[in-house]
């Protein structure tokens, strides 16, 4: 039996540096005997369909992978369709109201709990929110996310210490659903 899966490649091709083009990615993916490989923007999402593997153990392969071939290190998440359908199903904000760049879900590596959060003071960055889903949360970032100063203080590294964590906007969230369910 085979999955749909989308692989999240975590800071590739930004400002210039650590470029892994969207064709050798395909070509990478392929070569390590996965099937109907496709890839979404620029940025690190590609969805392929596997019967063999856990996430983890596939995110893993990627990840080696992709250091043997491009020379550096890149972290890997990868999701089946089920999960990210029920990410996109949860979302605690009203997604069909706000702009696409409003909202974003952080995805984790691992389970994460409130425990991890609690230096910040919610209050102190409204409008802007966040809450925490399953192994992902999410933000609403009403002037963007290149503006957030909660999503400066989320991404600090004492904040993720321990997980990999990599934020994608509902746009995208919206599409890999589609692109794994096909």
């Amino acid at each position: 039996m085979t999955t749909r899966y989308a692989a999240l490649l975590r800071g590739i091709n930004v400002g210039g540096s650590r470029k892994v083009p969207m064709a050798d990615l395909r070509t990478l993916l392929a070569d390590l005997g996965h099937d109907d490989v496709r890839t979404y923007l620029q940025s690190g999402q590609a969805v392929f369909s596997s019967g063999h593997g856990s996430e983890e153990s596939l995110a893993g392969e990627i990840a080696r992978a992709i250091e043997k071939r491009f020379g550096f290190g890149v972290d890997v998440i990868v999701r089946d369709h089920a999960y990210l359908r029920s990410i996109a199903d949860a979302c605690p904000f009203p997604a069909a109201d706000l702009e696409p760049k409003q909202l974003h879900v952080t995805y984790f590596s691992a389970p994460v709990t409130a425990e991890r959060f609690t230096e910040i003071d919610q209050d102190a960055y409204l409008p802007e929110e966040f809450r925490l889903g399953d192994q992902a949360l999410y933000l609403y970032a009403p002037n963007g996310l290149g503006r957030s100063k909660l999503a400066e203080h989320l991404s600090k590294p004492r904040i993720n210490k321990g997980v990999i964590a990599t934020t994608r906007n509902w746009n995208t969230v919206v599409k890999l659903v589609e692109m794994t369910g096909a």
